[in-house]
């Protein structure tokens, strides 16, 4: 069984955005765990989170949801062409039920049951779906779902790892899960009906050890396990929960491995210093900067190299801009291309804010997908949709997305 019941604050998810417990993540003695039912493999278990993150803002006043086939395949990992298994996976999930038993605010017991989607649909390459009315009011009460950090959930390999992490990281700030019976933990990692994990030994073995060791290398908590026995029996479980402080480091380059490039050499040639050579690199990359110096070397009569390599690459210059330094006609040139590229980015800004956090997330992965060379990589890490490196591919790559986005500039 898989415990829905997550409490973590999704990277990249608008705070302004979230209300009341999803704000401040924590945990209520008395409201139970929606379990899935079934044994949802690792892709089909990201799946359902993938596409309960993209429903949320509109769980209780829309019916059905909708999100680009693609983009689903994308943010879960399968091929974006593989139809077939995402076809397979979504049908795994209707056929799948959750389970609720908890106690409503009146104190009642609410005892449910639903298929975990109620349908999904593939038409024209939008994957639309929905879930019960009822499943849908208890998934979006923030006492019982928070939004999932989808940048944790992809780094995961194994299905037990992650549904441990699930289960583990809503008491965070407590410190401990609490004493969990041992049937219960078999029932939260989906081994619940196997003989083979009745025997305490091989379910230590084969899925606590391996679980807690990809948590605590992968996630940003750390899990050590505690286990509570009636005579030579471990009837008990628990896991205290910390933070891992090792996750928010950063790997920064210290310039090694930039100053031993031919692009990092040329701009020392040339006069520029040490820090400005590696900051335009990292800004642009190798490529970019290469062009531009070799349009400087085609210039006569530089008096400033560097403050003319500066402009170049800052301007974008090409070849076709100027035989020589820029004259009247050109600087007309160049002031009516700037006003074109400001006007490509107000349109990619636009069409960016017209996506949901989810699609967002994927469209990053599906552009970064396309980069080959690793400074560019990193400028676009670093300046999202506005990286003057990869001006012209974001351009081209909007313009697959949105067929005719840019046809009125």
């Amino acid at each position: 069984m898989q415990d829905l019941t997550q409490s973590e604050s999704g990277d990249g998810i608008p705070r302004d955005k979230l209300t009341g417990s999803l704000r401040r993540p924590s945990v209520k003695k008395n409201v139970a765990a929606i379990h899935v039912s079934g044994k949802l493999t690792l892709l089909q278990r990201k799946l359902s989170n993938v596409l309960l993150l993209n429903a949320y803002d509109t769980l209780i006043s829309r019916p059905k949801h909708q999100i680009d086939a693609r983009t689903l395949c994308l943010m879960v990992g399968y091929n974006s062409n593989d139809m077939e298994t995402l076809k397979q996976s979504l049908r795994s999930l209707a056929e799948t039920t959750a389970e609720w038993d908890m106690l409503d605010e009146q104190g009642r017991q609410e005892w449910g049951v639903s298929s975990l989607l109620s349908y999904a649909k593939l038409k024209g390459g939008i994957c639309e779906y929905a879930y019960s009315p009822a499943l849908a009011e208890k998934l979006h009460d923030p006492k019982v779902f928070a939004l999932i950090n989808l940048n944790i959930q992809r780094r995961f390999t194994s299905g037990h790892a992650l549904a441990l992490y699930e289960n583990c990281y809503r008491f965070v700030r407590t410190g401990s899960t609490g004493w969990w019976p041992i049937d219960l933990f078999r029932r939260l990692m989906g081994v619940d009906g196997s003989a083979y994990y009745d025997s305490f030994k091989h379910l230590n073995a084969k899925v606590i050890k391996p679980a807690v060791a990809e948590v605590n290398k992968t996630s940003n908590i750390l899990l050590e396990p505690e286990f509570r026995k009636m005579g030579r029996q471990v009837v008990e479980l628990r896991f205290k929960i910390k933070e891992n402080p090792q996750l928010g480091l950063l790997n920064i380059d210290d310039g090694g491995g930039i100053r031993q490039g031919v692009t990092y050499r040329r701009l020392i040639a040339v006069g520029v210093s040490d820090r400005l050579a590696r900051q335009w690199i990292a800004q642009h990359g190798e490529d970019y900067v290469n062009e531009k110096l070799d349009y400087l070397a085609g210039r006569d009569g530089v008096e400033s190299p560097v403050r003319y390599l500066t402009a170049a690459i800052r301007d974008d210059y090409k070849p076709a801009d100027a035989a020589d330094a820029p004259g009247a006609a050109e600087i007309g040139s160049l002031d009516e291309m700037r006003a074109l590229r400001s006007r490509q980015l107000d349109r990619i800004r636009a069409l960016v804010a017209d996506r949901s956090p989810t699609q967002r997330d994927a469209d990053k992965r599906l552009f970064l997908a396309r980069l080959k060379d690793s400074a560019a990589r990193a400028d676009f890490g670093k300046s999202g949709w506005d990286s003057a490196t990869n001006r012209t591919a974001i351009v081209k790559f909007w313009d697959e997305m949105v067929p005719g986005a840019f046809d009125d500039l």
